[in-house]
């Protein structure tokens, strides 16, 4: 009990700034920093408004309910407008990947460039001692060098959207919910009596939500209309643009018959959109890629390595082999052939559940 009330003395001294999403993942991680002694500090972070075509992305009933959530905690609530700045340096990323017919993951630049950098830049700037977030994911912290883990849900895990994270912010975040379940999470929302312990969870985009993809890319870049071959380069038809199909997708083929057909490649050079009917087609099979951009989030690993890899969001991290290439970049060999490996993509290592380290894919061989 008295070492309790110590620990508490100890946080109150400490100010957080919690993103406050609208949603119960970030409104219970405000509740258990309170609870904790911290002084908490709600801000919502206004990034995007716009609507696309029919499809609205207003985000007003996600700013309400963080603004209630933080008057129900009796904390202070700010409206922080980020929405340059994302359009700038996520969704700019996000259409240029798209025109050069790679498949982005802009969570991932979201959290590099807003949530952890003009977020956390601007609270250290008004006092805070740390910023924290509703992310599944754990920091431990061992003789000043911090580890990025994986959250304890593994359903929930979202330590692959964080991977681009390095020690500068880990050192100043906290992941109040990493060590629950999602199911815990509801339960204590409850128990605190948080309105949004019930709120469904948000999808698509981060701060955009769910939208028709294709619709959107259309309004936003240029596409060159392409044919569509089999794997022996028999003509099936013409596809609207390479940007608007990515390796291992089914849907959105009508435009062939005699279906199911799947994506298996996209030819960058002949603008060619590769299918096959085959859903294990052995061009869908990799074993080895070609990445860029690494970015370590612990320390700088020695070359070749093996590791666990998760080639995109909710892949099972497989076995593979880091190692290096030539012009600079590195080389993944997979133990075992992986599906649907992606140029555009974040490659994210893992040694256990500890996140050592990503890199872009951009060649799979």
């Amino acid at each position: 009990m008295w070492y309790s009330i110590q620990i508490m003395a100890i946080n109150k001294q400490k100010k957080v700034f919690v993103g406050l999403s609208g949603g119960v993942d970030s409104s219970l991680a405000a509740a258990l920093l309170l609870e904790k002694g911290y002084q908490v500090v709600g801000v919502y972070m206004k990034n995007w408004t716009e609507n696309i075509g029919n499809m609205c992305c207003s985000t007003d009933q996600d700013a309400m309910d963080a603004r209630l959530v933080a008057k129900k905690l009796g904390i202070p609530f700010y409206v922080w407008n980020f929405e340059k700045d994302y359009k700038e340096k996520v969704m700019g990323y996000f259409f240029s990947e798209y025109e050069n017919g790679r498949t982005p993951n802009p969570d991932v630049l979201c959290n590099r460039e807003i949530k952890f950098k003009l977020f956390l830049d601007r609270a250290l700037a008004l006092g805070a001692d740390f910023v924290a977030t509703g992310h599944y994911a754990r920091i431990k912290e061992s003789d000043g060098q911090f580890q990025l883990l994986k959250g304890l849900d593994a359903n929930k895990d979202q330590s692959y959207f964080l991977c681009a994270l390095t020690q500068t912010e880990l050192a100043k975040i906290i992941f109040p919910i990493g060590d629950y379940t999602k199911t815990d999470v509801r339960h204590l929302a409850e128990k605190y009596n948080l309105h949004t312990a019930a709120k469904k969870d948000s999808q698509g985009i981060c701060f955009v939500g769910e939208i028709n993809i294709k619709e959107f890319l259309k309004n936003n870049i240029k596409v060159t209309p392409g044919k569509v071959v089999d794997t022996k380069g028999n003509l099936l038809g013409n596809h609207e643009g390479l940007a608007f199909y990515t390796i291992g997708q089914r849907e959105g083929l009508s435009m062939l018959s005699n279906g199911p057909w799947y994506v298996v490649d996209k030819n960058l050079y002949t603008n060619d959109l590769v299918v096959s009917k085959d859903a294990n087609d052995p061009l869908m099979w990799r074993t080895e890629c070609l990445v860029d951009s690494v970015s370590w989030t612990n320390k700088k690993y020695d070359l070749p390595l093996d590791v666990e890899v998760s080639v995109r969001y909710r892949h099972e991290p497989a076995l593979a082999k880091l190692m290096t290439a030539e012009q600079g970049l590195l080389k993944i060999i997979f133990k075992n052939p992986e599906r649907a490996i992606t140029p555009g993509q974040f490659a994210v290592f893992y040694l256990g559940e500890e996140l050592i380290a990503s890199a872009t894919i951009v060649e799979v061989l």
